[in-house]
Order: C-alpha cells, then structure tokens, then sequence
C-alpha cells in the first residue's frame, strides 16, 4: 500500500498545477491498489483546494474517497501522542502536522512507499532508522 501526501491530492484535482497534475495523475493511475492518506493531509488539501477553485474542488477531492479510489485513516487517540513526538523530533526541519501525521501511519502499518511532492520525506525515518520510498514523479 501506498501513502499520498497533501500535495499530490492538491494536485490531482488542480489541472491548472501543469507542473504537478499530469505526474501526480499517471502516478496514481499506476498504483495497484487505492493509497492511503490521514485525516490532517486530507483536511489540508481540501484547505487549499478550496482557496484554489472552492466547493467544486473539494467536492471532486471527496469523490476520491466516496468512490473507493483512495482511503483515509482516521487517527485513534493513542496515535497523537506519536504525532506530536515526531514533530518535536523533527522540529529543525520542520516536521508540520500532516507529514507528522503520515509519518506516524507509516509506523503503525509497516508502510514506506509514499506519493508525495514534499523533499523533507528523503530526510523523515520511518521508527527513526527506514528511510521511505519516494514515488519519483520526475521519472514519469
């Protein structure tokens, strides 16, 4: 399973991102199975989709998860405690809510690859010591 990240949501729906929205598409097109995304990344894309085009936007983004296409985890409460820990941890760089967010789900489910536009995940350690595996977009 696959982990997406803010900016491929944004950019999956905004078609006028011409330097995103074709690689984030193919990317998500070649995913076998539907990516995985958190509660804070969706909340943050359906923020700046929505000061981008409005509801239409957002609505679309919606349909992603409404139709099976994508998954969202909802953080139960022992999980922001990890959240916060990282965010601390990666406070030099720094680590916001959303990649925290991420970074936790990876843990939790043994996860590494993620689809993502953020360089900070060539830096982020999945249990402090596995690097993730970056979707490279400049190769499609």
């Amino acid at each position: 399973m696959t982990l997406i990240d803010t900016g491929p949501l944004v950019a999956l729906v905004d078609k006028a991102d011409k330097e995103n929205h074709g690689k984030c598409t193919a990317a998500f097109r070649a995913l076998k199975t539907p990516p995985l995304t958190t509660w804070p990344c969706f909340t943050e894309a359906l923020y700046f989709l929505g000061g981008i085009r409005g509801w239409d936007s957002q609505a679309r983004l919606w349909q992603f998860i409404e139709r099976g296409a994508m998954l969202l985890h909802i953080p139960n409460p022992d999980e922001w405690q990890r959240v916060r820990d990282l965010m601390e941890k990666y406070k030099d760089t720094p680590m916001d809510f959303a990649d925290a967010s991420l970074v936790s789900l990876a843990e939790l489910r043994g996860l590494k690859r993620i689809l993502t536009l953020d360089s900070d995940f060539n830096i982020y350690r999945v249990r402090g010591k596995d690097s993730f595996e970056v979707i490279p977009l400049d190769s499609l």
